[in-house]
């Protein structure tokens, strides 16, 4: 995550910035009952595809607030927005919970709302579980993959991300952590307590940077 100054905005701007909301639960290849507010991957990804290839779309802002879901589907999603050229900033709303703190560590900057939360908690399955050894191997992979993702794109340690994930008699008859708005950011899951002002003046001055770049750069 990058260290940027922040633009104030008011000033009128012809800056192209597409919005992109991650909400309820992800829905990945299986699909969820009709009454549960679901973002579906199928279509989050060709919307990220589209947005690093338009030559009007200067940045993208991800406005998150999950409640959890499939863990492949969210990572993978997470993997494109980390993986754009442009401009990119997340704001965690409410909650951020389970696959949402990797989507929101994805952007070159996460900003999270004061009262807003981050939920981190170890993998789980639902449905029909094969009480074998292979079953545990295969949940503490998915687990290693998210965990690096979370530490290679944020400033949280390993060591300090696990302690999370594993914490006992924070949560109702579950293992984990919810850390909050100025906490999230002295742990590194976050960079900035911020709004939506903040978040968008960010991606402002980064398009002036790229634009004054652009100008001064050789014929």
């Amino acid at each position: 995550m990058e260290n940027e100054e922040i633009k104030e905005l008011g000033a009128v701007t012809e800056d192209n910035i597409h919005c992109i909301s991650v909400i309820g639960q992800i829905e990945g290849h299986q699909l969820l009952s009709g009454d549960i507010k679901t973002t579906k991957y199928e279509h989050l990804m060709p919307q990220l595809a589209a947005v690093e290839e338009s030559g009007e779309i200067d940045a993208l802002l991800i406005l998150i607030n999950t409640c959890g879901g499939d863990v492949e589907a969210g990572l993978c999603i997470a993997e494109l927005i980390s993986g754009m050229k442009k401009p990119t900033a997340s704001l965690v709303l409410g909650g951020g919970h389970s696959i949402g703190v990797p989507l929101a560590c994805a952007a070159d900057m996460c900003f999270i709302a004061p009262s807003a939360a981050m939920t981190v908690h170890p993998v789980r399955l639902s449905g029909t579980v094969i009480g074998v050894s292979q079953t545990y191997n295969y949940l503490a992979r998915i687990q290693d993959r998210i965990v690096s993702f979370i530490v290679a794109n944020s400033g949280i340690e390993r060591e300090k991300l696990m302690e999370l994930m594993l914490k006992t008699g924070e949560l109702a008859g579950d293992v984990g952590s919810v850390v909050y708005g100025e906490e999230a950011v002295a742990l590194g899951l976050a960079d900035r307590v911020g709004g939506l002002s903040d978040a968008l003046g960010y991606l402002h001055g980064r398009i002036d940077a790229a634009k004054t770049s652009d100008s001064q750069a050789p014929a």
